[in-house]
């Protein structure tokens, strides 16, 4: 494919990613994306063929988008980098592609083959940095392996489908660069020290 054609696929992508974003897939036309994108209908069937194409083509960006983020996670963690220079990496993120965290709730909350397969992969990618971190002997070893990647990926998901939730509650945004410093910070801590006080082996004695 020509640069041209790059560019113009990657324009027409990422003017659809903003509508599905803000009005959900069923809401936007070929029409739409295409006025969005300054191109034509035909321009936008010629490179995706249908809106169906157009959608599989989003997904695909913003997957291994997201699998970058948790590989970039892992490696940070790895090398013993800090919770917050790990919030200003997703600060950064956010500042380039604010539209991706609405679409990734609306794909979610949507749910079907789509939602599963994005899930299924950053799953994986949960599983694979987390042994990393366990050969890196920052992360302890598992009892149960899958269930810790599932419960961390969850927790990791819950702040981007919750976000005006979490936004009312707290008074400012956690996708935002103070409220990821603060939710990092917090969320570290928690990972790392815990919550609960246990009983020491003498006192349980």
């Amino acid at each position: 494919m020509r640069s041209g054609d790059l560019r113009a696929s990657a324009t027409i992508r990422e003017a659809a990613l903003g509508l599905f974003a803000d009005r959900g897939v069923a809401g936007v036309s070929i029409r739409d994306v295409a006025a969005a994108a300054g191109v034509s209908s035909s321009l936008v069937m010629h490179h995706f063929k249908s809106k169906d194409g157009l959608k599989a083509a989003v997904d695909a960006r913003v997957s291994a988008t997201m699998i970058g983020l948790l590989a970039e996670f892992g490696r940070g963690a790895e090398s013993g980098a800090s919770p917050s220079s790990l919030a200003t990496a997703m600060a950064e993120l956010l500042d380039t592609d604010p539209q991706l965290p609405g679409y990734l709730r609306r794909l979610l909350i949507d749910g079907g083959p789509a939602a599963q397969e994005l899930f299924r992969a950053l799953f994986d990618a949960t599983v694979d940095s987390l042994s990393g971190l366990e050969a890196a002997g920052v992360a302890r070893p598992a009892a149960d392996p899958a269930v810790r990647a599932a419960f961390l990926l969850v927790n990791d998901l819950a702040v981007i489908l919750l976000r005006d939730q979490v936004q009312a509650v707290l008074g400012v945004d956690p996708l935002g660069p103070t409220g990821l410093r603060r939710w990092s910070q917090t969320l570290m801590d928690t990972y790392s020290r815990g919550v609960f006080v246990l009983a020491s082996e003498e006192e349980r004695s």
